[in-house]
């Protein structure tokens, strides 16, 4: 069952963040957007709306990114993840009426698997980060 829900994770991460990669990349972003389709039962329509949502997040995050890194300030790691949620909210809005009850739930829940597999991996590269180099004999 976990394997189930990280792979659905990971499918959700790659059609989300994936959407806008440059051309040597649209293979697997259309390929992270058809598992999601289908994991969600997407219609032609509906998998036009929610990949033009998606894609649309994502140059909000990044443009996010880009602007902090031109300002030389390094946000911390409470406004990023504000704004992470900020971003989130925005997205279940605009899908609500695009996707049926059951659909959204389905992303809702790929979604919340995804960010509990992501920060599963950034406690684990902090801990890493931080622990001391071991001794060498």
């Amino acid at each position: 069952m976990k394997a189930t829900v990280m792979t659905i994770a990971l499918l959700c991460a790659g059609a989300a963040f994936a959407q806008t990669s440059p051309p040597p990349h649209a293979a697997e972003a259309a390929r992270h957007m058809d598992d999601l389709a289908t994991l969600l039962d997407l219609t032609d329509a509906q998998r036009a709306q929610v990949q033009s949502i998606l894609q649309e997040q994502h140059a909000k995050m990044k443009e996010s990114f880009e602007q902090a890194k031109a300002s030389g300030s390094k946000p911390d790691w409470q406004q990023m993840k504000a704004l992470h949620e900020q971003l989130q909210q925005e997205t279940l809005q605009k899908l609500a009426p695009v996707l049926s009850a059951t659909q959204l739930k389905k992303f809702e829940i790929i979604q919340q698997a995804m960010h509990e597999h992501m920060g599963h991996h950034m406690a684990h590269a902090q801990a890493g980060a931080a622990a001391p180099a071991p001794a060498q004999n």
